[in-house]
């Protein structure tokens, strides 16, 4: 599944950069006066990132509990490889945000933004809270 999620994502950022190019934008820009599609826009982008970088068949490897320890957290090393997961799903997913952004620049009728970068974070921000939220619920599944 992870190799799926992998060619997804690789073509999800294509299709960003395609689109740049295209007049679709500017049918969308009626719509979008405020460019707030940039949230749910590279917020899936960083989604299909993080599920191409976390096992999602069955729990983390190496997951034990101790007799006396809570379930419901996560131990913290596999807190750290969780973490460390997410934090490189978001870097890529701000990498192509800039990219996108500079490519914008060169992109006739189209020019580049800070206040759209800044609204891409925000997405990536979202998804990776949401993400670590629903994988922290589902791995304590599998560590009772």
């Amino acid at each position: 599944m992870r190799i799926f999620f992998s060619i997804l994502s690789l073509l999800y950022i294509a299709a960003i950069f395609i689109l740049a190019e295209s007049h679709v934008v500017d049918t969308l820009s009626e719509f979008n006066a405020y460019s707030l599609l940039h949230i749910p826009l590279y917020g899936i982008l960083a989604c299909l990132l993080v599920l191409s970088m976390v096992p999602i068949t069955r729990g983390f490897r190496g997951a034990s509990i101790q007799p006396g320890s809570d379930p419901r957290r996560l131990p913290s090393e596999e807190t750290k490889g969780l973490n460390l997961r997410l934090f490189l799903a978001g870097a890529i997913a701000l990498v192509v945000a800039i990219f996108d952004e500079i490519h914008q620049l060169y992109v006739p009728g189209r020019d580049g933004s800070a206040i759209d970068a800044v609204l891409d974070m925000a997405g990536i921000a979202i998804a990776l809270l949401l993400c670590f939220r629903l994988l922290k619920t589902r791995f304590s599944k599998y560590t009772k």
